[in-house]
């Protein structure tokens, strides 16, 4: 049963139609609830995906305009939770809205991508790349039907031809919003030209084995910038891809450049980048990062004193807001965030880092009102937001 739920969070996240009564409905007291799933991630055609997308998503960047990309606005285990589709009584409201194909509450780890034009050329910076390979065969057969029913409520009915590995959140989340916004149509545009990791932890690092498809593929190597602290984690959880000597020849792995950073800022590719420390639990440091006036602190649970001057004259912040109610020992709750954003006084708010029981409709008619009482421009973002940026 464990290796079925692991299987069926993954599987949520290759959700390409769903068809269900609303949970919770009358019809729901006996129903079948059947997701069709491809066998892997695969590329469909651009407008799938744009039918997904809504206006704001759609916005065209200028061809000068620097712009950023939400690959992923969730917390470390994705929007809609297992435990939430599986349980035998109480209904997730947002874990069942999340289940529906381009639902704003469908959240994967929090992640950006920078896409920075300059003089020279046109630049795509990854901010974290999260999570890693689920791999199913243990229960899995090629091309079969399988029915799990998990509760009175749910049964989940899906056909596979599946090898084995599906992979799921930053690659997962590259398929979906690279082909959308044109980022793989063109060979000046395939590359990912940096990855800069805010810290160790799996929902910032556990992806990078999946850039093997761009090394392999795309372009040599893909650089790296990393803390010092982080890259000692790395040397530990990614050691046959931090050091390639032991490797069997031929051996297909991601071929990464690791760059490494103080809390002091750096150049790439004629962008400054300025580290933001801050606290993520007690004794343990994350890092944000300023790009030009848009300032990106994804996992905070204190910020220091002296983080405060690098946020000055901030255009643009995107900060961390948990939950609704309160903060928890590691991340900003909605009332601390919003502490924080009258503290630093950016000029725009979005929040990231949601958990389930952030409702992303719900939320964000609430926080419209700040707009009047006080005017704070604060919103939640979602996966696959786009927002045309000067850097």
């Amino acid at each position: 049963m464990a290796a079925t739920l692991s299987f069926v969070r993954s599987a949520a996240c290759y959700l390409v139609s769903l068809s269900t009564p609303r949970w919770g409905s009358a019809a729901a007291e006996s129903p079948r609830y059947f997701l069709h799933l491809p066998s892997r991630p695969r590329l469909l055609p651009r407008r799938i995906y744009s039918k997904i997308a809504d206006a704001e998503t759609k916005v065209q960047a200028h061809k000068g305009q620097s712009e950023i990309i939400f690959l992923g606005t969730g917390t470390s285990e994705g929007i809609p939770r297992v435990s939430c589709l599986t349980a035998e009584s109480k209904i997730c409201e947002v874990c069942s809205k999340a289940s529906v194909p381009g639902d704003k509450n469908n959240r994967l780890n929090t992640s950006i991508l920078i896409c920075y034009v300059n003089s020279l050329g046109r630049y795509n910076i990854l901010v974290d790349a999260g999570k890693y390979e689920s791999n199913t065969t243990s229960f899995i057969s090629n091309t079969k039907m399988h029915i799990f029913t998990f509760s009175k409520h749910i049964s989940l009915c899906f056909e596979l031809n599946c090898d084995g590995n599906c992979r799921v959140f930053f690659y997962h989340s590259a398929l979906q919003w690279f082909p959308t916004y044109g980022i793989l149509q063109c060979s000046w545009l395939r590359k990912i030209d940096a990855v800069i990791i805010t810290h160790s932890h799996a929902d910032a690092i556990g992806g990078l084995d999946d850039l093997r498809d761009w090394t392999n593929n795309v372009q040599p190597s893909v650089p790296i910038y990393v803390a010092q602290r982080d890259f000692e984690v790395m040397k530990k959880t990614h050691y046959y891809i931090v050091d390639t000597s032991g490797l069997i020849p031929g051996a297909a792995v991601s071929k990464l450049h690791f760059n490494v950073i103080k809390e002091e800022p750096f150049v790439i590719h004629d962008l400054k980048v300025t580290p933001l420390p801050v606290w993520h639990g007690k004794g343990y440091r994350s890092l944000g990062f300023r790009f030009g006036n848009i300032c990106y602190i994804s996992d905070v649970s204190d910020i220091p004193e002296e983080t405060y001057m690098l946020l000055k004259d901030c255009d643009l912040l995107i900060l961390d807001a948990l939950r609704p109610d309160r903060s928890s020992s590691t991340h900003f709750g909605l009332p601390r965030a919003l502490d924080e954003v009258r503290k630093i006084q950016p000029r725009r708010t979005l929040f990231t880092g949601m958990m389930h029981l952030m409702d992303h409709e719900k939320i964000n008619e609430q926080l419209a009102k700040l707009q009047d009482s006080e005017g704070l421009n604060v919103q939640l973002s979602y996966d696959g937001l786009r927002i045309p940026v000067n850097l």
